[in-house]
């Protein structure tokens, strides 16, 4: 075989990791413009803006967590499987699904968080638990994307 089992998983894994980094690091671009902009209007907003700003940074964590199980979960147990090639083929598409999940939630928590941020001044604040709670409708697509990937995992039985 030219790519072993392992090496599909670790790439898996490292695609969760990858999705997750591009996704926060959209959301917060987005999120820290309109920071930006929001802090020029209105600096006593800055405690508001840094919590939303900073949400869209979780997904980061939820592609590590599926990183760090396949490399000390999935990979010691990868060649013990009756078809370890088709276990790696697995574990590259479960780190796929994790990373267009983590990915896109945290680009569009990051929109969420902007128009929440954009809204601070003229609110005076009071939209931010608004604005949380929805950013907390797409995280839960994040937390969602990690559950699955992990139950995915072990359906295949390899933790």
């Amino acid at each position: 075989m030219l790519i072993s089992p392992e090496s599909l998983a670790v790439l898996g894994g490292a695609l969760a990791l990858g999705g997750g980094l591009a996704g926060s690091s959209i959301g917060l671009g987005w999120a820290g413009s309109t920071a930006a902009a929001t802090l020029a209007e209105e600096p006593g907003q800055l405690r508001n803006v840094i919590v939303l700003v900073s949400l869209p940074m979780t997904q980061t964590f939820y592609g590590l967590i599926i990183l760090i199980l396949i490399l000390t979960s999935v990979i010691p147990n990868i060649s013990a499987m009756p078809d370890p090639a088709g276990a790696g083929f697995a574990v590259f598409a479960c780190g796929l699904i994790a990373a267009s999940a983590e990915c896109v939630s945290a680009a569009y928590q990051g929109a969420v968080c902007a128009s929440g941020i954009s809204l601070l001044p003229k609110t005076k604040g009071r939209i931010l638990t608004n604005a949380m709670m929805l950013a907390v409708f797409v995280e839960l697509l994040g937390v969602l994307g990690l559950v699955f990937t992990i139950m995915a995992l072990s359906m295949l039985g390899l933790f």
